[in-house]
């Protein structure tokens, strides 16, 4: 990985990332990581940033494949997220970054799209610390990913992490998604063994918890769990309309871990509104694994078949 760091007076630090740095070195840096302890502190205003980079065709297809979407779908709302997760590693684990990586939660995750995305488009991925919020068992924080052409933000998104046991949290308190009534099922799939390294292997994402046993064990779950970026994206390729996105915006709340294997129902309002609220539950209806809000413009609502 190479970068080039961009300093002003009058703005936060930049670093230009001229090369993603491979799955092995994010995993070293984030062992290493955990040397920070529980020391805590302010988020730097620091900003990594990739140019130039492509929305390719293959990749978009490799992902969604895993993730249930169809080729109708375009380049589905939850891939630009993939862009930006490893200068969200590259972030949390420099030194200057208050906490460690390895045990970190992801709370929940939201996505706005402004204008269409086509494969082949390249695209520059900015990724920042955003904000600290006050959670009951630690401090939580917000990372913001946005993805820009031609100088406008087409696509943002705020991932927001907690650390469990740090004192005196920081921050508003982080208010959570109500939780919906009169949701009806609508849907059933299955998660295989496989879910989290099929995953990981177009995302990038391999922390141990969902793709080892062994790794899971350690950190106190009898069986890998799906990543939550996989449920949504899952409950995302059932829920939007099998066309290319213009506009939308998303927001998932991770409740509980989806075990692998498993399987999964999605529950959903039954009246089409702007704002429809669903839900990803077990196999009997009665825990959630999801919480979210999905909002469309009336023109693609009405293109859902509802």
């Amino acid at each position: 990985m190479r970068s080039l760091a961009l300093h002003s007076p009058m703005i936060a630090t930049q670093t230009l990332v001229t090369e993603p740095p491979s799955p092995g070195a994010l995993a070293w840096r984030a062992l290493l990581s955990q040397r920070k302890g529980k020391r805590g502190g302010p988020l730097p205003r620091h900003t990594l940033v990739r140019q130039e980079v492509p929305l390719a065709a293959e990749h978009i297809a490799q992902y969604a494949a895993v993730c249930g979407f169809s080729s109708a779908h375009g380049v589905p709302m939850t891939y630009p997220h993939l862009l930006g997760f490893p200068l969200q590693l590259m972030l949390m684990t420099e030194s200057a970054f208050p906490y460690p990586v390895i045990g970190l939660v992801h709370l929940c995750n939201t996505i706005r799209q402004h204008q269409p995305l086509q494969a082949g488009e390249r695209v520059r991925v900015e990724v920042r610390p955003r904000r600290l919020f006050h959670h009951a068992r630690g401090q939580a924080f917000g990372i913001e990913t946005a993805i820009i052409k031609a100088g406008a933000v087409v696509w943002e998104s705020l991932s927001t992490y907690l650390r469990v046991g740090v004192p005196s949290p920081q921050g508003a308190p982080l208010i959570a998604l109500p939780s919906a009534q009169d949701l009806s099922p609508d849907g059933r799939w299955d998660a295989p063994a496989d879910t989290g390294r099929r995953y990981a292997g177009v995302s990038g994402d391999w922390n141990p918890i969902h793709v080892s046993s062994i790794g899971a064990k350690l950190f106190g779950f009898a069986h890998p769990i799906a990543h939550g970026m996989w449920t949504k994206a899952r409950a995302l390729a059932a829920l939007l309309p099998a066309a290319p996105l213009t506009q939308g915006e998303v927001v998932a709340e991770f409740k509980t871990p989806l075990s692998l294997p498993g399987a999964a129902t999605l529950w959903q309002a039954n009246e089409a509104t702007p704002g429809r609220a669903f839900e990803v539950r077990n196999a009997t209806g009665d825990k959630p694994y999801l919480r979210g809000m999905l909002t469309l413009p009336q023109a693609q609502q009405e293109n859902t078949g509802d």
